[in-house]
């Protein structure tokens, strides 16, 4: 280890003052059943803010000496980092914005512990997950009840090129004249580029509440670490309570390019919006990138119009090249968005209303045996198709980036995705269009694809790779 790496003690700001001795030693029980692995993860990846690294195992492999040890004295909470990142300090001190994010982890990993280690065998009902994801919302102060509605949710890559985040920057900057808040996945990319030019728009309007919400969980944080701007932190147990969160808490959405986990939040929304139950309720869907990045939507748009149809089509929009447009458009449906709960009496700061089926809330394990199980067929609903496709690229994420899912590659060799033949060559279109879009990993020149499609010979692009 260099003396370029800092070990410090850093004490919480307000809050999180106070643990119990059992709280202590869970976040210090380094057994299979208890905390200190997630946290010891989680605070790296809050730590490492600014990282160009998109692998979580890199990321622990470079740091590796890395610990965090928990004290509760009379004073209060103390943890004390070894062998920490050098960007998370200046002078010694750790940068304030930081401190809440480490502090936000603690929060939310220990709520999540105490809070609904008891009702797990509950959680195959859609009710109760949704219930879940509000409850731990509640907790972290994310809700405001008497506030209209305002949060646009920014969906989009992490390893966009430069002038699509400088396009992202238009957007958010557009935006924040609008007093709309920004809701991501915290990263950074197109989930920094927003915020950042948000926060210029809202400085001119002199907003001084503005909301910089990152919603993210303990697989995907370490490759994607939270981008400074976020002053609302959220750690949600796994991706599905975090896509749910975004769906929940947001009153829109915008979708910016981005690669394979960006698509599976499309798919994940259009499976929604495909819900009987969900046709008559406004919910802003915009697709949007500058010009240069149309292919993306492009090769989006016909996966969908050849796997989901012409239906799912219609529930979101494109603009493409303008950011003025899609901020103007934002806004007018965030205030239907406003219309419809004030004329249904619902609440302004939770979704409940959108039906969500209990298909998009269970957590998928990204297995060989669960991938190679996975239904793409036509020969079902829409909605059903959007969710198993949602759970395939669900896994080429664990693949491409996160600890298991790379660990499970190496053991067993790529994920097999078997299918109808219709649908098996929209995806090979798909996936083959990211690759050469060099859309799969920042390090693209050592890309190697994590999945094998099993389709008609006369189809095997993806494979070649």
């Amino acid at each position: 280890m260099t003396d370029a790496y800092v070990n410090a003690s850093v004490t919480p700001l307000e809050s999180l003052d106070m643990l119990s001795p059992y709280e202590v030693a869970k976040l210090q029980d380094k057994s299979q059943g208890g905390l200190y692995r997630l946290l010891r993860q989680c605070a790296l990846a809050v730590l490492n803010c600014g990282s160009e690294l998109d692998s979580t195992r890199m990321v622990l492999e470079r740091f590796r000496d890395f610990d965090i040890q928990i004290s509760h004295k009379h004073r209060g909470v103390k943890l004390d980092l070894l062998n920490a990142p050098p960007s998370a300090f200046v002078d010694g001190e750790i940068i304030q914005g930081i401190r809440e994010h480490l502090f936000a982890v603690l929060r939310d990993l220990l709520y999540v512990e105490d809070e609904f280690r008891d009702c797990c065998e509950d959680l195959d009902q859609s009710a109760m997950a949704t219930n879940m994801v509000f409850h731990i919302l509640r907790h972290a102060n994310a809700l405001r009840p008497h506030v209209k509605p305002n949060l646009m949710v920014c969906w989009g890559g992490h390893s966009i090129q430069r002038h699509e985040y400088e396009y992202t920057k238009k957007v958010g900057y557009e935006l924040g004249l609008r007093y709309l808040n920004i809701c991501t996945g915290c990263g950074p990319g197109a989930m920094k580029g927003p915020m950042k030019g948000a926060a210029i728009a809202h400085a001119k309007q002199r907003i001084p509440d503005a909301r910089y919400v990152g919603i993210t969980e303990p697989g995907i944080i370490a490759a994607e670490s939270p981008n400074p701007i976020v002053n609302e932190l959220i750690i949600m147990p796994d991706i599905e309570k975090r896509l749910e969160a975004f769906v929940r808490l947001g009153h829109g959405i915008i979708v910016f390019p981005g690669g394979v986990g960006t698509a599976e939040e499309i798919l994940y929304m259009l499976g929604i919006l495909l819900q009987e139950e969900n046709r008559d309720i406004p919910f802003p869907f915009i697709f949007t990138g500058p010009s240069g990045s149309e292919a993306y939507f492009e090769t989006v748009d016909r996966f969908i119009a050849d796997t989901l149809g012409e239906r799912a089509r219609g529930l979101y929009e494109i603009i493409i090249d303008n950011p003025h447009a899609v901020a103007a458009r934002a806004r007018q449906r965030v205030d239907e968005v406003t219309t419809h709960r004030r004329g249904a009496g619902e609440s302004f700061h939770y979704n409940w209303q959108l039906h969500i089926p209990m298909g998009f809330q269970q957590p998928f394990e990204p297995t060989h045996a669960n991938m190679a199980k996975l239904n793409l067929s036509k020969q079902q609903p829409d909605h059903v198709l959007a969710s198993q496709l949602r759970c395939a690229l669900s896994g080429i994420v664990s693949g491409n980036v996160k600890e298991p899912g790379i660990r499970a590659i190496e053991e067993f060799g790529p994920f097999e995705l078997k299918g109808e033949p219709e649908v098996m060559e929209a995806l090979d279109r798909l996936l083959s269009s990211f690759v050469e879009q060099r859309r799969m990993k920042i390090n693209h020149e050592d890309y190697k694809p994590c999945f094998r499609l099993a389709r008609p010979a006369a189809s095997a692009s993806v494979q070649s790779v």
